[in-house]
């Protein structure tokens, strides 16, 4: 039986730490602004900048690795910990539209509420977000990881886009990250099925 806590526990409990104790690192939960592709916020009035220290603890390897091999570059953190009220209202708002692809269903649950996973990108010194293609969220093929030669040969996707996608990668996959398939700006900590059944779920 998975294990539970509500995201009002989270403050108290020892496993998870919070963004704001990241070295590094910029911070810009976009599930708790209207930038996101409900249109709302979702996650006030609840705190969601935490992760389980594991996590956090990669991505603060992460933002050293880009600070010491790209000065100026910073890692922003886009999403940390979604409870899984809020995956749930994630699926519902894709009913009907053929996108559920891009979300882990509820039933089985989203790494993020489990604390052990991140969407990032990348900001210059002058905060703005490296050119990744696409923003957050863009539930198109020119998001996927897996179609970028694809993108490339067909002009759809630029050198310069691929380069900085790969340096995202390169931060977070050297920090013990894995990412995936469909969705540059996403990464587990550690395989999905061993945090499903050895990490406690918030809801």
């Amino acid at each position: 039986m998975t294990r539970t806590i509500t995201s009002e526990q989270v403050p108290a409990h020892p496993d998870y730490r919070h963004l704001s104790t990241i070295a590094g690192i910029g911070i810009d939960l976009r599930y708790a602004t209207p930038h996101n592709f409900v249109g709302r916020d979702l996650y006030s009035p609840l705190d969601c900048a935490w992760l389980h220290r594991e996590a956090a603890d990669a991505v603060e390897r992460a933002a050293a690795w880009l600070a010491a091999r790209r000065p100026g570059c910073t890692l922003l953190i886009l999403d940390a910990l979604r409870p899984h009220r809020v995956q749930e209202q994630l699926w519902e708002a894709l009913a009907g539209t053929g996108l559920r692809m891009y979300l882990a269903d509820p039933a089985r649950g989203s790494i993020h509420s489990y604390g052990m996973a991140v969407d990032a990108t990348i900001v210059d010194e002058a905060g703005r977000e490296l050119d990744m293609g696409t923003g957050f969220d863009d539930m198109t093929e020119l998001s996927h990881p897996a179609l970028e030669r694809e993108m490339l040969a067909a002009g759809r996707l630029t050198a310069q886009q691929a380069a900085n996608r790969q340096l995202l990668r390169d931060a977070m996959l050297g920090a013990g990250f894995v990412g995936i398939n469909s969705e540059w700006w996403h990464f587990d900590c550690g395989d999905r099925e061993a945090v499903r059944a050895g990490f406690t779920r918030v809801l």
